[in-house]
C-alpha cells in the first residue's frame, strides 16, 4: 500500500531535502489462511457458522428426529389417540402373530424383488441397447417421459387399464384370448404382481437417465483397447461395460431398494391395500393402523420395523459393494 506525504507531514530531514512530496512504502500487516480462519473470536472460528446452520439442525430435528423418537416411543404403549395405557413389548409380540403383518412383509419383499428385477434390469438393457443407435436419444426419451408423470397419475392411468373391464381385458377379448382375462386387481398375488408392473412402466425411465450417463463416462481408450483384443457383444458388456457401471449400478439398486420398501402412493390408489388388506406393504399398514384405525401404538411398532429394515438393508447393501472405501479407510487409521 503506498500513502502520499506532503512536505507539512514530513520529517525535518525530508523537509530539507525539498518541498516536494516524497512517496513512503509502507508495510501492510497479513494473516495466513490459518489465522483467518482461526479469526478474532467474533468473525472467525468453529462456531461461526452455527448460527447459519441452525435453522438446518431445526428442520431435520423436527421432521426427522423428533418423529422417529416419538415412534419409539410410542410403540411401548396402547394408544388410541384419547387415552393411552404402557404395555411394554406386547405391541412387538403381537405383530408375529398378525397375518395381515406376515402378509404385508411378504408383499414388501415383493416388491424388493420386482423392483430389482424388472426397473433395473430393463433400464440397463435398454440403456446400453440404445447408447450407440442412431436415433437412441429419442428412443431414451420416450422411456423417460412416464417418469415425468407423479405416481399418482401413473396409478390412475393403471386402474383404467387394469380393471376387470378396463383396457387390458377388452384388448385380450378383442384378439381371442378371453381365457387370459383376469381380475388384475381383486385377487393375490396378481393385485400385487399388477403394481409391480405398473411401477416399472415408471421407473425405468430414471434408470435408462442414471445408466446412460454411466455409458457416457466409459473411458474411449478402454473400449478401443478391448476392441483390439477381439471383445465384442456379450464379452465386451460383460468384461467392459458392465465394471465400469458399478458405481452407477451401486447408486441405481440402493435407490430401489429404498423405493420399493417404502411403496405406498400407487397401492393406495389402485387397491388401498384390498382386498381384505392382501396387497398391503409395511408402509401401508402402518399407515392404516396409525392413522385409519387409531391403533398408535401398534401403527408405531409396524413403522420402527420399517425402518430398522431399510435402515439395515441399506447399510448391509452399501459396505458390500464399497469394499475398497473401507480398506482405505482402515489403513489411513493405521
Amino acid at each position: 500500500m503506498t500513502e502520499i506525504v506532503t512536505p507539512a507531514q514530513q520529517p525535518a530531514p525530508a523537509r530539507r531535502r525539498g518541498a516536494r512530496a516524497v512517496r513512503v512504502r509502507r508495510r501492510v500487516p497479513t494473516r495466513t489462511p490459518h489465522q483467518a480462519a482461526r479469526g478474532n473470536g467474533r468473525l472467525g472460528g468453529p462456531l461461526a457458522a452455527l448460527p447459519w446452520a441452525l435453522p438446518a439442525f431445526a428442520f431435520v430435528g423436527v421432521l426427522l428426529v423428533y418423529p422417529f423418537f416419538r415412534s419409539v416411543y410410542d410403540s411401548f404403549f396402547e394408544d388410541n389417540g384419547f387415552t393411552s395405557s404402557f404395555t411394554g413389548f406386547d405391541n412387538y409380540a403381537r405383530l408375529a402373530d398378525d397375518p395381515i403383518f406376515g402378509r404385508s412383509l411378504l408383499n414388501t419383499l415383493m416388491w424388493v424383488a420386482g423392483t430389482l428385477l424388472l426397473p433395473v434390469l430393463a433400464g440397463l438393457l435398454i440403456a446400453v441397447a440404445t447408447h450407440r443407435m442412431r436415433f437412441g436419444g429419442i428412443a431414451q426419451l420416450v422411456i423417460v417421459l412416464p417418469y415425468a408423470i407423479s405416481a399418482a397419475a401413473t396409478a390412475v392411468l393403471w386402474n383404467f387399464m387394469l380393471t376387470s373391464d378396463g383396457a387390458v381385458n377388452q384388448v385380450l377379448r378383442g384378439i381371442g384370448l378371453d381365457s387370459w382375462a383376469q381380475t388384475w386387481l381383486l385377487e393375490w398375488p396378481q393385485n400385487t404382481l399388477s403394481m409391480i408392473v405398473a411401477s416399472t412402466w415408471q421407473a425405468t425411465g430414471l434408470n435408462v437417465v442414471l445408466f446412460a450417463i454411466g455409458l457416457r463416462a466409459i473411458p474411449q481408450d478402454t473400449v478401443e483397447a478391448a476392441q483390439l483384443d477381439g471383445a465384442s457383444g456379450w464379452r465386451m458388456f460383460r468384461y467392459v461395460t458392465l465394471p465400469q457401471l458399478r458405481a452407477v449400478t451401486v447408486v441405481v439398486v440402493g435407490m430401489a431398494i429404498v423405493n420399493s420398501l417404502k411403496a405406498f402412493d400407487m397401492i393406495w390408489i389402485l387397491t388401498k391395500g384390498g382386498p381384505s388388506r392382501s396387497s398391503e406393504t409395511l408402509a401401508l399398514s402402518m399407515y392404516r393402523e396409525a392413522f385409519r384405525l387409531f391403533h398408535i401404538g401398534y401403527g408405531s411398532a409396524i413403522a420402527l420395523v420399517l425402518s430398522v429394515i431399510v435402515v439395515a438393508s441399506s447399510w448391509m447393501y452399501l459396505r458390500r459393494q464399497m469394499p475398497e472405501a473401507d480398506t482405505r479407510a482402515a489403513t489411513a487409521k493405521a
